[in-house]
């Protein structure tokens, strides 16, 4: 049996849920690759816009890599479900990266 991993990520004030049979660190630091992404099969006449976005976006894609900051989680699950994109209202914030300014010396030597 093939394993099957629920993705969830950031991704520009949207959160997006997918699902994929390969996951695993890039040789490029700090990105994660997602391969062979699943999407659920369309056996009711139910169409999730949601889902179908996803499709669209991911049609021609072999491969992708988020950064490693980016990754809310990942699970390995028993089955694939409902691929999904939910819109934030700006409560999730990106991990800070990037240099962090140095305060200025608290030592005083001037006088």
């Amino acid at each position: 049996m093939s394993k099957t991993f629920r993705i969830t990520y950031y991704n520009q004030n949207s959160v997006y849920e997918i699902y994929s049979k390969e996951v695993y660190q890039s040789d490029m630091y700090g990105f994660i690759v997602i391969e062979d992404l699943v999407f659920g099969k369309n056996t009711s006449l139910v169409v999730d816009p949601s889902e179908e976005k996803l499709k669209t976006e991911f049609a021609n894609v072999k491969r992708f890599y988020i950064p490693s900051h980016n990754i809310i989680r990942i699970d390995e699950v028993d089955k694939e479900g409902v691929a999904k994109i939910t819109t934030t209202d700006g409560n999730i914030k990106q991990f800070p990266s990037g240099s962090f300014p140095v305060p200025p010396s608290t030592n005083n030597t001037e006088k």
